[in-house]
């Protein structure tokens, strides 16, 4: 049997349990949630009510293991998270990470509507969490891949001023133009913007501030190569700027590129980010696979 404990989370009530001994997700609900049928135990866990270590889990085969924590919600109705522009990767009380879809921007500007924290604000009101979308980092509105939003001005705080302590291992999937003879290497300059909003890279100090970035390449052809990007520092268009300077800008970049586009987007694809989770201090590691179209190419 497993232990259970109460909490409440964001103002949603939950029941927390420990795994006791190996078996599927879905056996195990109907073992030890109590009144609660299958079909409704379908229904939390498509609705993103179940929680395991902390990792939203919606698979009903989902193989626990002894010592795993499950989180269940007490909700009479879970809602159903279903967006074509975002997809939920982990969430628990304090913060939401997120693989974000190209073309969708982190956080309204101007007139669009159709941003992030807009979508999970909408989301947290439908699932009766009484918390907030708070923005720690951004990506590009035509990059897509992940981000974490923190559900409180706490934990936003922490992100926000202890980002580059917390965030250990941030990596970029990208294809650029031309074959990249190199098997990998490191790119530094001091990036600056003008009034115009471009990014300006020199060799030597311009003013600006000083950015490191580190590329392997994955796979290449004679026209294109696939290539990982390491961040050691986290500037503004760093990745597009740095890839650029060598000759090999990322395909479909308007501001930087050279025209090239063969998948008509911007090819630049935040699929790694790791932290320290700042609660907990728990080493947080995420992927989300190199899009398809990206590798079709080669």
């Amino acid at each position: 049997m497993a232990q259970n404990m109460n909490n409440k989370n964001n103002g949603q009530d939950y029941d927390r349990y420990v795994v006791a001994e190996e078996t599927m997700l879905l056996d195990w609900l109907l073992h030890n949630v109590k009144g609660k049928s299958r079909n409704k135990l379908k229904d939390i866990l498509r609705g993103h009510g179940v929680f395991v270590d902390g990792k939203c889990v919606t698979q009903f085969d989902y193989r626990l293991q002894p010592g795993m924590k499950v989180t269940v919600s007490r909700a009479k109705k879970a809602a159903p998270f279903k967006s074509r522009y975002i997809k939920i990767v982990y969430e628990d009380r304090y913060l939401i990470v997120v693989d974000k879809s190209a073309g969708v921007l982190s956080m309204a500007a101007g007139h669009s509507s159709l941003n992030v924290k807009a979508i999970l604000d909408t989301y947290f009101e439908k699932s009766g969490q009484k918390c907030r979308a708070h923005v720690v980092h951004r990506l590009d509105r035509e990059t897509s891949g992940l981000m974490v939003y923190a559900k409180d001005i706490e934990t936003e705080q922490i992100l926000e001023h202890n980002w580059h302590d917390i965030v250990y291992d941030r990596r970029y999937v990208a294809v650029v133009s031309g074959e990249i003879v190199d098997e990998g290497g490191t790119i530094s300059s001091w990036l600056k913007d003008n009034n115009s909003y471009i990014t300006y890279s020199s060799p030597v100090d311009n003013g600006g501030k000083y950015a490191v970035t580190h590329f392997h390449v994955l796979n290449r052809t004679t026209t294109h190569s696939l290539v990982e990007y390491k961040l050691e520092t986290g500037r503004k268009n760093q990745i597009r700027v740095h890839t650029a300077d060598i000759g090999h800008p990322v395909c479909g970049d308007l501001k930087y590129g050279n025209g090239d586009n063969p998948l008509d987007r911007l090819c630049l694809h935040a699929y790694m980010l790791c932290f320290y989770h700042p609660i907990t201090r728990e080493r947080m590691e995420f992927f989300t696979p190199i899009p398809q179209t990206f590798k079709q190419l080669f």
